[in-house]
């Protein structure tokens, strides 16, 4: 399996990270009763839970440009260095924003995310090189 493909993997995995941690943050501080029931209040996470909140839905704004842009690297079998080396900072850079986001750090979490949309864009600019 290509570098790429196992970089598609972890990012899936970090979407169950992302969707854990912000699920249980979110209990933690609303409680068992109210996200077992029908929801009818509209309650928002705040505090941790809600920068765990958009930490997740960030990440889920630019995981399916990865997915597509993996796909296709591996579909034209134009797998080469930017898209190696753009997944793996990707990568990196994702990894790093869920805690930095989950801690309130402002300038390295914006950092983190610079890098990992550059590693995004050298994964996309590998399909037209």
């Amino acid at each position: 399996m290509s570098v790429e493909l196992w970089c598609l993997f972890a990012a899936m995995v970090l979407c169950l990270v992302h969707m854990s941690a912000a699920s249980f943050a979110f209990k933690a501080q609303v409680g068992n009763r109210y996200t077992v029931g029908a929801r009818d209040q509209d309650r928002r996470p705040t505090g941790v839970a809600g920068r765990l909140d958009r930490a997740q839905r960030n990440f889920l704004e630019t995981f399916p440009v990865f997915v597509a842009a993996v796909l296709m690297v591996e579909h034209l079998g134009k797998s080469g260095d930017f898209s190696v080396w753009g997944a793996l900072i990707y990568m990196a850079g994702r990894i790093l924003f869920l805690p930095l986001y989950a801690a309130g750090v402002p300038w390295l979490r914006t950092f983190s995310w610079n890098f990992a949309t550059l590693g995004l864009v050298l994964v996309m600019a590998q399909i037209v090189v």
